[in-house]
C-alpha cells in the first residue's frame, strides 16, 4: 500500500465516522456505544445507583428497627424466664436466631452497596486506561505526519 493510499483511506474513514472510535462493538440502543461524554465503560446508570441507595437505606433503617425488636424480645424472654415460664427460653432462642438473620441481611446490604461502589471505581479506571491508550494512537499518527513533512 502506498503512503498516499494510506492517507486517503484515513481521510475517508474520518469522514464516515463520528468523533469517537468503536472497536468491535455495536451501539446499544438504550445508551452506551460511545454516545456519552463518559465513554462506553461508564457505570453510573440511574438503576445501579438506585439499587445501591436502596441497599444503604435498608441497611440503616433495618439496623435501627431490628435493635428495637431484639431489645424488646430479650427483655420479654428474661421476664418470662424469671417468672418460671418455659416460653421464656423459647423466646430467647427466637431472639438469638433473629439477631443472626438480621446480621445476614445487614451484611448482604453492605456487600451490595460496597460492590456497586467498587464496580463504578474499577470501570472508571478502565475507561481512563482505554482513553489513554487510544489517545496515544493520535501521537503515533502525528509522528507519521511529521515524517511526511506536515
Amino acid at each position: 500500500m502506498a503512503w498516499d493510499e494510506w492517507e486517503q483511506l484515513k481521510a475517508d474513514a474520518q469522514k464516515r465516522s463520528a468523533a469517537r472510535m468503536q472497536l468491535n462493538h455495536v451501539a446499544d440502543p438504550g445508551g452506551g456505544g460511545g454516545a456519552t461524554d463518559h465513554g462506553d465503560l461508564t457505570v453510573c446508570e440511574k438503576d445501579l445507583k438506585a439499587v445501591g441507595d436502596a441497599a444503604f437505606s435498608l441497611y440503616t433503617d433495618f439496623h435501627q428497627a431490628s435493635d428495637l425488636a431484639r431489645i424488646s424480645s430479650m427483655k420479654a424472654a428474661g421476664g418470662l424466664t424469671d417468672q418460671g415460664f418455659v416460653l421464656g427460653e423459647a423466646l430467647d432462642h427466637v431472639a438469638v436466631r433473629w439477631v443472626d438473620q438480621v446480621q445476614n441481611l445487614l451484611d448482604a446490604c453492605a456487600h451490595i452497596y460496597s460492590h456497586l461502589d467498587y464496580t463504578q471505581a474499577v470501570h472508571k479506571g478502565d475507561e481512563e486506561r482505554v482513553h489513554a491508550t487510544l489517545s496515544s494512537i493520535s501521537t503515533l499518527d502525528q509522528g507519521f505526519d511529521q515524517h511526511r513533512g506536515y
